[in-house]
């Protein structure tokens, strides 16, 4: 492994940078994408902009206003102590048992961030993990409520992993996508968690939706990131202005083949934006891949019909190697094709539903 782009995935994710960009490229690529893409102009009522690479839409949020919801949330949770208080409650609605959502919340501390959302497993057996989101003066509001639940994602998988495996060895699950994963399953029910809204076929259909598009955006903003991590290899004296012109023309080149054909615009440097690029060392990539193993994972919990004891099932079987994982917690190595799969499910409960195009 003699660069950092081979330790990346060869060690740390332990998938091959070229099956990586295989998975990514098979979504951004996919028929799917115009399909979803005329969806989302049919309920803007708009041709596509290239900022709508980010559209929200199809989450259930969308019957809330963010004020709405903070003033929720705000009123639920005024300080860091009264979410920590609730934690063996939100898990139970996440289905875990009473005395498991007890154990699990003994485990797990909250601190106030002053930043962004953070979650610190422990090294011990003996010590607790810390979930760390922004509390304002006013309470949690809605985007800290968010960022909570996917922490708390975190912090279950983190004890499940440290007190539950094996061998204190196997520590962990086996790449950063995983956990991030897990952590995706939480955060996805937070307006469930709030009483907010009901599953149902039709909000699954939209939540699937939602899912492609943001792996289909992350995607790309990936492959920008690995490319750039190349050519900073290929040009080990280029100056910052170099890298920065660089890094612009691979976010145009990415845009102009997998999504100027759907935006109808070419040479946007969206992709290029994320703060991660770079000084992140090649996280990026595990947000799609993240995805990716999320939804997976959802699939074979909505298959039990259980969240907490597949949950717990899968977060116990420690940091062994990537597919082996995946299949035996859902049967299937590492890929896309769940998803791709539950996509064109979705995209047919919505034409048969008028009323959500």
């Amino acid at each position: 492994a003699p660069s950092h782009i081979a330790r990346s995935f060869d060690e740390d994710r332990e998938i091959p940078e070229k099956r990586v960009q295989q998975m990514l490229e098979q979504v951004l690529a996919s028929p799917l994408v115009p399909e979803v893409a005329r969806l989302i102009e049919s309920r803007l009522g708009r041709p596509l902009e290239p900022f709508d690479i980010w559209y929200n839409g199809f989450r259930p949020r969308g019957a809330y206003t963010e004020a709405q919801l903070d003033e929720i949330v705000a009123k639920r949770y005024p300080t860091p102590e009264a979410y920590e208080k609730d934690i063996p409650n939100l898990l139970q609605g996440l289905g875990f048992s009473p005395d498991r959502a007890k154990y699990l919340a003994a485990h797990i501390v909250v601190d106030p961030a002053r930043g962004s959302g953070h979650a610190m497993g422990s090294e011990m057996r003996s010590e607790k993990s810390h979930l760390r989101t922004r509390v304002e003066k006013t309470g949690m509001n809605y985007k800290g409520f968010n960022i909570a639940v996917h922490e708390m994602g975190h912090n279950v998988e983190q004890t499940f992993s440290m007190n539950e495996v094996d061998h204190t060895l196997l520590k962990g699950v086996p790449n950063t996508a995983f956990t991030e994963a897990l952590a995706f399953v939480f955060q996805a029910r937070d307006l469930e968690l709030l009483g907010l809204k009901a599953a149902d076929k039709q909000n699954e259909a939209l939540k699937t939706l939602n899912e492609f598009w943001g792996t289909y955006e992350i995607a790309g903003v990936a492959l920008v990131d690995m490319a750039v991590w190349h050519w900073m290899y290929d040009h080990p004296d280029a100056t910052p202005q170099q890298l920065n012109a660089a890094t612009q023309q691979i976010s145009k080149d990415i845009w102009n083949r997998y999504c100027a054909p759907v935006f109808h615009r070419k040479d946007v440097v969206l992709l290029g934006i994320y703060s991660h690029m770079i000084d992140s060392q090649l996280y990026l990539p595990d947000y799609p891949i993240g995805h990716l193993i999320a939804f997976q994972i959802e699939e074979q919990m909505r298959k039990a019909g259980s969240i907490g004891p597949e949950f717990e099932r899968m977060a116990k079987m420690g940091r062994v190697t990537p597919d082996l994982w995946m299949e035996h917690a859902t049967g299937r190595p590492v890929g896309p094709d769940a998803l791709l799969a539950a996509t064109q499910r979705a995209l047919n409960e919505v034409a048969a539903a008028p009323h959500l195009k």
